[in-house]
């Protein structure tokens, strides 16, 4: 009897699938040691970071998430 892939929770919690299909995660530098950052860095920093032109990459995330 074949079983069904367990969704990989980790990376649930850092990825979220757009409409359009593509993956948006938080950008990484933000917690803590902010101090000495200008505040441009800061903003971009703000904006979400986008999985879009990596098929490779998607499809093991979507693997990952049990989209596919």
């Amino acid at each position: 009897m074949a079983s069904k892939n367990k969704t990989n929770k980790s990376v649930k919690k850092r990825i979220k699938v757009t409409g359009t299909g593509k993956l948006k995660y938080a950008k990484v530098g933000r917690r803590h040691l902010n101090a000495h950052m200008t505040t441009k860095r800061k903003r971009q920093l703000r904006t979400a970071g986008v999985i879009g032109d990596r098929p490779n990459v998607q499809k093991k995330y979507k693997i990952a998430l049990g989209v596919l």
